[in-house]
């Protein structure tokens, strides 16, 4: 954990409570229209362009440093870059034009970052963004990295491929240290201690928990992700489709990140489904007017949506461009055996923000200061209003007479 902010006096600066009233009323307060390169017209006689389906091009990934002085966004136009929270500024752009760049994660350093790779191969790689050198490369996966993240507690790692393993490494060593393989592909999360990790598999609607010392033995957990509402909509109900999945800070919970309508907080320590956040747009396409397959797919979902800090609230991005803010203070509390048929809590978003043109593909939360990013075909700081409502002012002068 970083050090307590202090001023200038050697004091601790007062910390900010995340409130629904503050969360209300976050405002871009930076906002980067260049983030991504602008698309070049083809050359006469070059290689095929860019589909137009896909539109413009788009930050695909953004990870903050564990102090949450600095932010990395990966794009499709494969560069990263770096800018710094406190100033607003961009600090260096990088460019992985051999390899490809996604899924950018921040190790325990801030001067260096794990990333995979979206073409030649699908090794991930590390790179120090001090003196732009890649440090090791981790090579096993024979399909596309779409999982990878960092263990809170040391310089362990983990990644889920669409060659349907998961893989363990350790920054230290190229060689992979652990190997699951499964029926369909994964995706994955560690929990605030490092000492869990939970993998979703896709297809079977199964969410895997294991303990980090023991992954060569049988999970000692499965959760099963099943929705009743869904058969209410359309019968048979469509299938989920899980792109990302987040422990909340103190581990009770378990938010699933899915490309469809929805998303779902599950009961980490007994399986029991217990919130659906609806009220965004699914980001299982790129754009608004292309009809839904018949199969869900992963689309460009995946690092939309967050758990802030405290675990108090739920940010995602949408299709349409819009920010959604869950309360998810209360959850009900659901008993034992589990029971698939029961209904969860069905939420709407406390607050819905204009975000970006396109859809916001990256929502985070930083992890030390009031501030929320946002990422589509453009990059956004939010910062709470300063000016804040007059009525909850009001509130606070009568309480403190």
């Amino acid at each position: 954990m970083p050090p307590p902010a202090t001023t200038p006096n050697n004091e601790p600066s007062p910390s900010l409570q995340l409130t629904p009233a503050l969360m209300s009323k976050l405002k871009p307060a930076r906002i980067f229209k260049n983030a991504v390169e602008p698309q070049t017209p083809p050359s006469p006689g070059s290689a095929s362009p860019r589909p137009t389906q896909l539109g413009p091009k788009q930050i695909s990934g953004v990870s903050f440093d564990d102090r949450g002085d600095q932010i990395i966004t990966a794009a499709e136009d494969e560069t990263f870059r770096l800018y710094n929270c406190k100033s607003g500024k961009q600090v260096k752009i990088l460019y992985s034009k051999k390899y490809g760049v996604d899924l950018p994660r921040f190790t325990h350093k801030n001067t260096a970052i794990l990333h995979a790779s979206t073409k030649e191969d699908d090794t991930i790689r590390y790179h120090s963004l001090h003196d732009n050198k890649y440090l090791q490369y981790f090579k096993g996966h024979k399909g596309r990295v779409v999982s990878l993240e960092m263990s809170p507690v040391d310089d362990g790692f983990m990644s889920g491929s669409l060659d349907r393993t998961v893989r363990l490494w350790d920054l230290r060593s190229p060689n992979c240290r652990g190997l699951l393989n499964l029926p369909a592909s994964p995706v994955i999360a560690y929990d605030a201690s490092g000492l869990v990790f939970a993998v979703g598999v896709n297809q079977y609607s199964r969410i895997l928990l294991y303990d980090q010392a023991n992954f060569d033995k049988a999970p000692f957990m499965t959760i099963t992700l099943e929705d009743p509402t869904l058969s209410l909509v359309s019968f048979p109900p469509r299938a989920i489709y899980m792109t990302s999945l987040a422990f909340s800070t103190n581990g009770k919970y378990l938010l699933v990140g899915c490309s469809g309508d929805a998303h779902y907080i599950m009961d980490a320590f007994d399986g029991h489904l217990l919130a659906k956040l609806e009220g965004h747009t699914g980001l299982e396409r790129r754009k608004l007017d292309i009809p839904l397959n018949i199969e869900p797919s992963r689309g460009c979902s995946g690092e939309e949506v967050s758990w802030t800090p405290d675990s108090k609230f739920v940010i995602s991005g949408s299709l349409d461009g819009r920010i959604c803010i869950w309360d998810v203070q209360s959850l009900p509390t659901r008993e034992k055996p589990v029971d698939l048929k029961a209904h969860p809590l069905r939420l709407q978003p406390l607050a819905t923000l204009d975000g970006h043109p396109g859809p916001s593909r990256c929502v985070k939360f930083n992890p030390r200061f009031a501030m929320m990013c946002t990422a589509g075909s453009e990059l956004a700081f939010w910062l709470p209003d300063p000016n804040g409502d007059p009525e909850e002012i009001a509130k606070e002068l009568l309480k403190k007479k």
